[in-house]
């Protein structure tokens, strides 16, 4: 699926979470919980936020790192979404 066909619905709360859910990672869902909460948002728009912030901070190498693992995955828009989540989580590779 496409990054922008998945966000796209991120205004439901429970097709974000789902999507979230589906990445495999419990403890980046729970991070991105108390972020949500501290920030007063909804999960859907803190991960759109989270997109938006990752493509404009992103390093060089973090785009080389990216299309590698874009090039390796059966879902390209889950694998940068969480790439994306990841970033402004501080979590670690994923």
């Amino acid at each position: 699926m496409l990054l922008g066909d998945l966000i796209a619905h991120f205004d439901d709360e429970s097709l974000a979470t789902e999507a979230i859910l589906s990445l495999g990672d419990l403890h980046l869902l729970t991070a991105l919980r108390e972020r949500a909460d501290a920030d007063g948002l909804q999960l859907g728009t803190l991960a759109i936020n989270a997109v938006e912030r990752y493509m404009a901070e992103a390093s060089n190498e973090e785009w080389l790192t990216l299309m590698g693992a874009l090039a390796r995955s059966k879902d390209p828009g889950l694998t940068c979404l969480k790439r994306a989540l990841l970033h402004v989580t501080g979590g670690a590779d994923g």
